[in-house]
Order: structure tokens, then C-alpha cells, then sequence
């Protein structure tokens, strides 16, 4: 067989057999393709997620009806939306079934777990941020808007099982849509592609690419995908960070039980217009985006400064500002929540706590990837198990602590969880680099 490889002096055969990307503009580069399709993968990918958040938090608009068909506590009821929280924290750890609600929650943390690296793969870092923006704004959209959207199907007296039938028409069309537009994006997949054309194009069976000389073993891959994240969770670093954003997440499904006692309950107003406060959240969430977005630039000056090296402690502005705003608006929330007080209070609240639950997850989010660059998928998974494990604590003993307690004192104790947690940004945006210096895994971000 003759060979179709180029030879070059002082270059071993095997370096020539390896296939790359043929220069810095390569079309087969996801960083090289057009923006309008970087734009549609993100959009598509955007809306993905915000089907399996939609599907999370839909469920607890007809908790009462499945409370009635099934003759069972409302607490017990609302078992379905912890599943649910579950199978988020566990999918991209394990495979391990319970039921379908889990299973739900178990297969819908895909495209959570695996967005952050397709747009890692599509968008250069000066751009990944409004990338992330964007694609965290349709994430959150699913909290918000599916309350609303049940409220309004319970109300115009549909079963309870249209909140699933709708979810499950949206995410056939969405998958319709990813499954005609989008492909692969891992460049290291691209190249063994490339590489198995090229080896039936030209015969040559040597060439390769330079992912295709490694194979992983079982336990190499139990290591990186299961162990490795607790190692990371039981670092200060990772452990601070983890717990602050898993913390803001509860809250988001907390109101998904506090916001009808409010509203409905205290205030008396109709199913739908008692779940229109999520609105308010949305409207904290734009503006915690435009934040990020404006933070962005400080990040990117930091970074030229720093030689091109990130710096992660410089992601941490807009969650010193959401930290303080989270706490001022639980407080609000809470001694707001009477009929003394007009409707407008709390809403404002609402936006406040918008405003901090965006700033306070992307911030901790960007600076445990910027912090553990070689482990950056364990320190996501890391958070995804934590911040779904505490979520699903809430739904079943919401409405419990709330009757027993009253609105006000218990949406104080979040305020004084909030507080506790406030200087975890603010240390570490002075101190972080020192503390980083100090860690096995983090040192390499130093």
C-alpha cells in the first residue's frame, strides 16, 4: 500500500498520522462555524433545558389534584417534584431508576449537564459569557413560567395530567428540532470522525487522532465522573460555592409553595393571578443578566491584564451584589407578606430575590470552572448533585413549615441563612487567590 502521508524532515511518522484540525480556520471547528448556527445551538439548547425545568416545576400546580385522585397527603404529593429534583442531581453522576418522576428528572439533567460544555466548545472565552447569559435565562424560564401555564390549565378545569401532556408535546418538538439541527461539538469527536473518513478515503489505517490513543478503563471513569466530584465538594472552595448557588436554587422551588400561600392563600386572589408574581422573578432574572453581561467587560480587562489567564475572583462582582440583595429580599418578602402591606411590596421582593438567584448562581458557577480548569465537569456535577439533593428537600415540607410557623417567621429564617452566607463572596474575592494557591486542584488556576 503506498503511502499518502507527507513525509517531513525531523518529523516521526506517528506525529504525521495523527489528523488535526487543518489550521486556525477550519471549518470543521465548531469555533470556526458560522454565528448565526452558534446562535440556533444555543437557542435550541436553551430551550431543552428549560423543557426538563419546565417539567420540574409544573408538577406543583396540580399537587392538590394528584393529592385528591390518589387519596394521599398533599405533602406525599408533593414527593413528585423531589423525585423529580433528584433524578437532576443524580443523572450525571449514575444510572440508577427509582420511578418515573425520577426517571424524569433523571434523563432531563442531559441537557443541564452537557449545555455548559457545547457552548465551551462553540465560543471562545470572551464570548462565552453572553453565550452563558442567554442559555442560564432560558434555564430559569422554566420555574417561572411553568406556574403560571398550571395554574392556568387547574383553573380552566383540565385533569391534572395535562401539565404532563403539555410538557411531553413541548419536548417532542423541541426534540424534533435538536434531532434535524444539531450535531456533534466536542472537537476530540469531530477529529475521530474526521480521522475514520480520512482512513477509508486514502487506505492509510494508521491515521488517527490524538484522542483515539487513549482508553479510559472502567475505574479511570468511576474516578473522574463519580469520586472526583465529592473529592472537589470537600474542598473549602468548591464546598462555599456549591452551597451558595444549591442554597438560591431551593429558593426558586421553595416559592413554588410560597408563593400560592401568599397570594392565594393570605391575599385571596385567583389560582392564575396568584402564580403572576413569578413574573416579578423574570424581571429580576433580565436585569441580573444585563448585570453579568456588564460585569462581563471587568472580567474581560482582568483577563488581558493577566496575560490571557483567568482570573476567577474577578466573576465574583455580581455575586457580592446578589448575595446583599438575596437577604435585603427575603426580609421584604417576609415582613411585606400581610394585607397590611400592598400587593407591589412583595413583588418587588420577587425581583430582588430574581436579581440575586441569576448573579449568584452564574457567578459561583463561572468561578469553580475558572477555578478547577482540569476538572471543571467534576466541580458542574459536584454542584448539580448538591444544589438538586437540597431542592428536593423543600416541596413536601413547604406548606408544613409555613402553617406552622407563619409566612413571616419562616421567610425570615431564609433571610438569616441568606445573611450567613453573604460573606462567601466578599472573602473570597480578597482572599481567593491565596486560598487557591493552597488547594491540590485549584492550584493550577493560580
Amino acid at each position: 500500500m503506498a503511502d499518502s502521508r507527507q513525509h517531513i524532515a525531523g518529523v516521526e511518522d506517528s506525529e504525521l498520522s495523527i489528523v488535526r484540525f487543518e489550521g486556525p480556520d477550519d471549518l470543521h471547528n465548531p469555533r470556526n462555524w458560522p454565528t448565526s448556527r452558534k446562535l440556533l445551538y444555543t437557542i435550541l439548547c436553551g430551550l431543552t433545558t428549560m423543557g426538563a425545568t419546565w417539567s420540574s416545576a409544573i408538577y406543583s400546580t396540580a399537587v392538590k389534584e394528584v393529592a385528591l385522585e390518589f387519596r394521599v397527603e398533599r405533602d406525599v404529593a408533593n414527593l413528585g417534584t423531589s423525585l423529580f429534583l433528584m433524578g437532576f442531581g443524580v443523572g450525571p453522576l449514575l444510572w440508577s431508576p427509582l420511578m418515573a418522576r425520577f426517571l424524569a428528572g433523571f434523563f432531563g439533567s442531559s441537557p443541564i449537564s452537557v449545555t455548559g460544555g457545547i457552548l465551551a466548545d462553540l465560543f471562545e472565552a470572551q464570548y462565552r459569557g453572553p453565550a452563558l447569559v442567554t442559555y442560564a435565562a432560558a434555564v430559569v424560564g422554566g420555574p417561572v413560567f411553568a406556574p403560571i401555564a398550571g395554574s392556568a390549565m387547574m383553573q380552566s378545569g383540565l385533569n391534572w395530567r395535562w401539565t404532563q401532556y403539555v410538557t411531553a408535546i413541548y419536548m417532542a418538538v423541541v426534540l424534533t428540532l435538536d434531532g434535524l439541527f444539531l450535531h456533534e461539538t466536542f472537537s476530540s469527536t469531530i477529529l475521530i470522525e474526521k480521522a475514520r473518513k480520512r482512513r477509508f478515503e486514502t487506505n492509510d489505517w494508521a491515521l488517527h487522532s490524538k484522542h483515539e490513543e487513549r482508553c479510559p478503563d472502567v475505574k479511570e471513569m468511576a474516578d473522574k465522573f463519580l469520586k472526583k466530584p465529592f473529592q472537589l465538594l470537600a474542598t473549602p472552595i468548591c464546598f462555599a460555592f456549591v452551597l451558595h448557588s444549591s442554597f438560591v436554587y431551593a429558593i426558586v422551588y421553595i416559592n413554588l409553595g410560597l408563593f400560592p400561600i401568599m397570594f392565594h392563600d393570605v391575599r385571596g386572589w385567583s389560582q392564575v393571578v396568584s402564580s403572576l408574581p413569578f413574573l416579578a422573578l423574570m424581571v429580576g432574572i433580565t436585569f441580573g443578566g444585563v448585570f453579568n453581561l456588564q460585569a462581563q467587560k471587568f472580567y474581560l480587562g482582568k483577563l488581558a491584564a493577566n496575560g490571557g489567564r483567568a482570573v476567577p475572583e474577578s466573576r465574583l462582582l455580581p455575586m457580592m451584589a446578589g448575595s446583599v440583595l438575596l437577604t435585603a429580599g427575603l426580609f421584604i418578602m417576609g415582613n411585606t407578606s400581610s394585607t397590611h402591606y400592598p400587593w407591589i411590596a412583595p413583588a418587588i421582593a420577587a425581583v430582588m430575590m430574581g436579581f440575586s438567584f441569576f448573579t449568584i448562581f452564574q457567578s459561583a458557577l463561572s468561578y469553580l470552572v475558572d477555578t478547577f480548569p482540569q476538572h471543571a465537569a467534576s466541580a458542574v456535577a459536584a454542584n448539580t448533585f448538591l444544589r438538586s439533593m437540597l431542592a428536593s428537600i423543600f416541596p413536601p415540607i413547604v406548606s408544613r413549615i409555613y402553617s406552622r410557623v407563619g409566612v413571616v417567621w419562616a421567610t425570615n429564617m431564609l433571610g438569616f441563612v441568606a445573611l450567613s452566607m453573604v460573606p462567601i463572596p466578599w472573602i473570597f474575592y480578597y482572599f481567593g487567590k491565596a486560598i487557591r494557591e493552597k488547594g491540590t486542584w485549584s492550584r493550577a488556576s493560580c
